[in-house]
């Protein structure tokens, strides 16, 4: 229904936005992360929406940037994780440590999420892991370098998944540079050279 929302800060409190736009005073229900990328007040600020409809409530939900939306639609479409929830894990830490946690099926740091209990967290990196390769991972550029993509090229997919979750080309290079070698399985890959980073 509303793609997003561009409009003065009236208020931010209580895990909720206002924003004035059109003369009309806008709430959104946001996370943290939304809140504190929020501006001062009386500043312009875009915020991408999701209007929600159910029987127990209308809601109208605010995100800094699209991709925060995204990672919540995902985060509702698994069984078990309303609204709440997932707003709860897109405020407990940030988008690359979320979208790390759930490639790695890290149900530790995803358990930590207010409400998150070891059941769900595991729902989520099993329902989400495949999704957010397939769909995030598609092409690898930055810094004007890119990397052909050859099927079954586990170093080639591992290398994109690393870049794709934030890490700059040359540090994916170096930290799978490091673990050469030691596997032929992407994901195997990828978790020796987010080891590797860890010590460089």
């Amino acid at each position: 229904m509303f793609a997003f929302i561009e409009g003065k800060v009236c208020d931010k409190s209580g895990g909720a936005l206002v924003l004035l736009a059109g003369g009309v005073g806008y709430q959104l229900t946001c996370s943290m992360q939304t809140l504190q990328k929020a501006p001062a007040m009386g500043e312009t600020m875009r915020c991408y929406t999701y209007f929600s409809v159910r029987e127990d409530a209308v809601e109208l939900f605010g995100f800094a940037t699209r991709e925060e939306k995204d990672l919540f639609l995902r985060l509702t479409a698994v069984s078990g994780v309303g609204p709440k929830l997932a707003l709860g894990l897109l405020g407990a830490m940030s988008l690359h440590d979320l979208q790390l946690a759930i490639v790695m099926d890290d149900v530790n740091t995803l358990s930590r999420a207010p409400g998150i209990g070891k059941k769900t967290a595991q729902r989520i990196a099993l329902e989400l892991r495949d999704k957010i390769r397939q769909e995030d991972i598609s092409r690898v550029t930055g810094g004007g370098d890119s990397v052909p993509m050859t099927p079954g090229d586990s170093v080639s997919l591992a290398l994109e998944a690393l870049i794709s979750l934030g890490y700059s080309p040359q540090e994916a290079r170096a930290a799978l540079g490091k673990v050469k070698g030691q596997s032929d399985q992407t994901e195997e890959l990828i978790s020796l050279a987010l080891r590797a980073m860890t010590q460089m």
